[in-house]
């Protein structure tokens, strides 16, 4: 689930980015999202999931506390969406095109394997049918993040 109590799947018929980073590193985040190409800017067939990783450190009374804070930041971050998409003359709301979960305990990068202690910034494309057709462990370089979601396009 993300943080606004979305159940998010690989397999739902999006093309999903999901990028996994911690608080230490989330910018990273961004930068990974500046490389998915403009066709997929409010486009529903598209799913960009930041995966913030916990790394299992942040203590239990803190998780609402902490999810409210995330919904806050998806909320500044929809309204600097807001122009893009009325260049695109899209009437959707973007916030409901931003998606985070919160991995408090390590069980969301555990089902992609990864460790929950690591610090590093991975990248991972799934094709609408929930395959994998790309994966990095940092940014992806040049056009490969492109490549890989157009083949996730045609990928079944």
């Amino acid at each position: 689930h993300d943080v606004d109590g979305n159940n998010l799947s690989t397999a739902d018929g999006h093309v999903t980015v999901i990028t996994v980073a911690t608080r230490q590193n989330e910018t990273n985040a961004r930068a990974v999202a500046d490389q998915v190409p403009d066709r997929c800017l409010g486009d529903p067939k598209y799913r960009y999931v930041t995966l913030v990783n916990f790394q299992r450190k942040l203590a239990r009374p803190f998780h609402a506390l902490t999810q409210g804070i995330i919904r806050r930041r998806l909320d500044a971050e929809a309204k600097e969406l807001k122009p893009r998409y009325d260049a695109k003359h899209l009437s959707r709301d973007p916030r409901k095109d931003v998606y985070v979960v919160a991995d408090f305990d390590g069980s969301a990068v555990t089902e992609l394997g990864l460790a929950p202690e690591s610090n590093e910034v991975a990248v991972f494309v799934f094709s609408g049918a929930g395959k994998l057709v790309g994966h990095w462990i940092g940014i992806p370089g040049g056009d490969a993040l492109a490549k890989a979601i157009s083949q996730a396009e045609t990928s079944s």
